[in-house]
């Protein structure tokens, strides 16, 4: 991996990933090319300036829209939970916000198709994969609610926003074996994974979590 960082090469420092890194590690990421991966992706360049120095703690923050960056422990664990599934083609990430998960997940799949409803998330996350030389990544502007049927089935699917109901209809737009991630709830929110199966699918109810929730139509 190599990334092209713009900025202040002050917050790239190895011993401040690698503080991070050993933290996930306690927390119980066991997944080593994972880790690895969180440790290499600039997380400064995702989030103001004015943040920047908080970048590498283990929270989340906030990217404006009312969004949020999350925490590295999340984005580690739900790309743990995908990669354990059918294969590594194509994901689809459902709620592009900064490019921070999206740029997790492009370090493992050939092709990643990323959906984001709000324009200037969607501009901002673009123009930052650019930059990054981040090129195998589909971002489009639209809503992501219902999936993107035309470019299925998918190895994996990721959410990063808290459906309100199991969104039963994206389990179609995966392939045998293949994996959807997702928070579901509103104030009392759970972390879950469906996993397709040739006669039906398997639900794993995880741990308890906190996303914004997913919306319809565009902003």
């Amino acid at each position: 991996m190599n990334f092209n960082i713009p900025g202040n090469s002050g917050m790239t420092s190895a011993r401040t990933r690698a503080r991070l890194v050993e933290r996930l590690r306690t927390s119980g990421i066991s997944d080593e090319t994972v880790l690895s991966v969180i440790g290499e992706v600039p997380r400064h360049v995702f989030v103001d300036q004015a943040l920047a120095h908080r970048a590498y703690d283990d929270v989340s923050l906030p990217i404006g829209h009312n969004q949020t960056i999350s925490q590295p422990y999340i984005v580690a664990r739900m790309t743990e939970l995908v990669l354990g599934g059918a294969g590594r083609s194509k994901v689809l990430e459902i709620g592009t916000g900064c490019g921070y998960q999206t740029t997790v997940l492009a370090q493992f799949y050939k092709t990643v198709y990323s959906v984001e409803r709000i324009g200037g998330l969607a501009r901002t996350a673009r123009e930052r994969l650019s930059q990054l030389g981040v090129h195998n990544v589909r971002l489009r502007h639209g809503d992501g609610s219902k999936g993107q049927p035309e470019a299925a089935p998918f190895d994996a699917i990721l959410i990063t926003a808290a459906a309100p109901i199991v969104p039963e209809s994206l389990i179609e737009q995966l392939t045998i074996g293949g994996r959807l991630v997702f928070p579901v709830g509103t104030s009392d929110q759970e972390l879950r994974m469906i996993e397709r199966l040739e006669d039906g699918h398997e639900e794993t109810r995880l741990e308890k979590v906190r996303f914004v929730p997913l919306l319809p139509g565009l902003a």
